[in-house]
């Protein structure tokens, strides 16, 4: 009897395992209404994330995308041509950048904005709705050679990035920042020299304006799909992602291409004269 017992038990606790793995394949309304994942997100190491970068160590974006070429990914990870550095440095290229990508969502806020407020009132509204609404959790992600990537309000003239803040993040080892939307304080970030990548200018502070949706999930910036963990590459040229998956295959083909660049123009400027500089350096 007691042996009978143990097989229905066996049985039962199989019998669950599968209709776990059905329920966690084909999830219930009820699951869906209160929102599901599809995209499953990976977690890497510091060391893993070195690692892979220094494979795209001095690749410009017109390699990488020749790379994804070849690695059978033509056209895939292109962010839209309109986002664009704010700056560029063309003597050290010091605009220029290979990251590992931490994602963020802001999202159009449906809260009231403060109104009409004395001076004190609608400072106390703003420094709430910033700790409450519109926080940059995803700072404490930031790590060397982290590339920030913005998924914003296109639409809406809101300066969420600004001189403090990006400076902050680059204080905690970020290399770059891309966004789909706007940044504002322009000046001083060109001033300060950190790489960011953006639609255009902003004025109007977060609050009231938009809130945090998410940190470190799935975006798509400029048409491109970005997963935590994806490699970044930025220059003049504009911005490309290369899925994590692929990443040292590509940029395998990617050395490859500007070994050959740099050896043929290393020749032509032989032939013109001209002196060396840093772009057909070995």
């Amino acid at each position: 009897m007691r042996g009978r017992r143990i097989i229905l038990t066996i049985l039962l606790a199989g019998l669950a395992a599968m209709t776990e793995g059905i329920s966690s394949r084909e999830p219930s309304s009820q699951d869906l209404r209160t929102g599901k994942d599809f995209l499953k997100v990976a977690v890497y190491s510091a060391e893993e994330d070195q690692k892979l970068l220094r494979l795209f160590q001095g690749l410009r974006v017109a390699d990488v995308s020749d790379g994804m070429d070849k690695a059978g990914l033509p056209g895939v990870g292109l962010v839209d041509s309109s986002i664009l550095p704010l700056w560029t440095d063309t003597k050290s290229f010091r605009h220029r950048f290979a990251g590992i990508a931490v994602t963020t969502r802001y999202v159009p806020t449906q809260k009231p904005h403060a109104g009409q407020k004395t001076p004190e009132e609608f400072d106390r509204w703003e420094a709430e709705f910033y700790s409450q609404y519109s926080s940059e959790p995803f700072a404490d992600l930031i790590r060397p050679g982290t590339a920030l990537v913005i998924d914003d309000v296109e639409e809406a003239d809101i300066g969420s990035i600004g001189s403090f803040n990006i400076l902050d993040w680059k204080k905690r080892g970020c290399v770059g920042v891309v966004t789909d939307a706007r940044a504002r304080d322009t000046d001083e970030i060109i001033l300060q020299g950190v790489p960011l990548y953006l639609r255009g200018r902003g004025r109007g502070i977060r609050p009231g304006r938009n809130e945090i949706e998410s940190v470190n999930k799935p975006v798509a910036i400029g048409g491109a799909l970005v997963m935590p963990g994806d490699i970044v590459v930025a220059d003049g040229d504009g911005v490309v992602i290369v899925p994590r998956t692929k990443a040292r295959e590509v940029a395998g083909f990617a050395r490859q291409v500007i070994e050959k660049d740099k050896a043929g123009r290393r020749e032509l400027y032989k032939q013109l004269g001209l002196p060396p500089d840093r772009s057909i350096k070995k």
